[in-house]
């Protein structure tokens, strides 16, 4: 049987892989798919893909785009969920910061350079007319436990993450959310290492098919809302929201939205050139 590692976030996006694996789908055709969990992110699965640590990930793709420009040996083989990423912008409870303008030249907590978490901060201050030298400082706290901590003990001022993952610490005055910076693309993308890809493209196709008829059919499983709301520990009013504004996606990626991400990187220097669309993605 074929070993195939695979990491992604702890998170309700990901949760079609959970059902896949425990239905037991990889092992019919003779894959063993071990799912390894990255709660600080975008960062750590690029390293864990250069290290070869993972064969596959379900990575931000803003993130993965920028590591491959900078070196990383791998390709993007399809998109996963099609519609955007709902970044919160946290602050401790009691914080003084009441607006994002307050926010301008504070520290903001990142997982890591390079994450999700560093990006985004970059888009919503330009968003907001900032300058991006001078105004815009990091932290980096690792996940999402490190943030907790770092602000509430204010050696960072503000958070970026998925909203829907921190909602229960907003609900439980741990932060308070005081805006939101959706990314202006598809969120999540499935990237493979490159010499992975070249020797196993079956077993790739038939991994993609089996996650793909998952997430086609997913708002479809009976009960889902309340699935995802135990096994994450969020309101089921909030799931419900959720899963109305999600699509997934069982298609590679288009060479324009690869354009528009790469032009948005490049202008906020997070990307040192505009690179092909080749280069970014492989079509299996």
């Amino acid at each position: 049987m074929k070993q195939v590692n695979i990491g992604g976030v702890p998170e309700h996006f990901n949760l079609a892989w959970y059902l896949t694996l425990k239905n037991g789908e990889y092992k019919e055709e003779n894959i063993n798919l071990r799912w390894q969990d990255y709660p600080d992110g975008t960062g750590a699965m690029c390293k864990a893909l250069r290290n070869k640590e993972i064969d596959m990930a379900v990575i931000l793709t803003e993130g993965i785009i920028k590591d491959i420009i900078d070196g990383n040996p791998s390709k993007i083989v399809q998109t996963f969920v099609q519609t955007p990423l709902n970044w919160g912008i946290h602050v401790a409870n009691n914080s003084p910061y009441k607006t994002i303008e307050d926010l301008k030249g504070t520290k903001a907590a990142i997982s890591r350079y390079g994450s999700g978490s560093h990006l985004m901060a970059y888009i919503n201050a330009e968003n907001n007319g900032w300058d991006l030298k001078n105004e815009l400082n990091f932290e980096i706290i690792n996940d999402l436990n490190g943030a907790i901590e770092g602000l509430t003990n204010g050696t960072a001022d503000y958070f970026m993450w998925e909203k829907f993952t921190t909602k229960p610490l907003v609900d439980n005055g741990t932060f308070r959310r005081i805006g939101n910076c959706p990314t202006p693309w598809p969120c999540f993308v499935i990237a493979v290492r490159e010499d992975f890809i070249e020797s196993n493209k079956e077993d790739l196709k038939a991994i993609l098919k089996i996650i793909n008829n998952t997430t086609s059919e997913f708002k479809d499983i009976p009960s889902i809302d309340r699935t995802v709301a135990n096994r994450y520990e969020q309101q089921l009013p909030d799931v419900q929201e959720w899963l109305g504004i999600t699509e997934w996606s069982q298609s590679l990626i288009d060479k324009k939205t690869v354009t528009t991400i790469q032009k948005e990187l490049h202008a906020l220097n997070i990307i040192p050139e505009i690179v092909s669309y080749e280069k970014l993605t492989y079509k299996l």
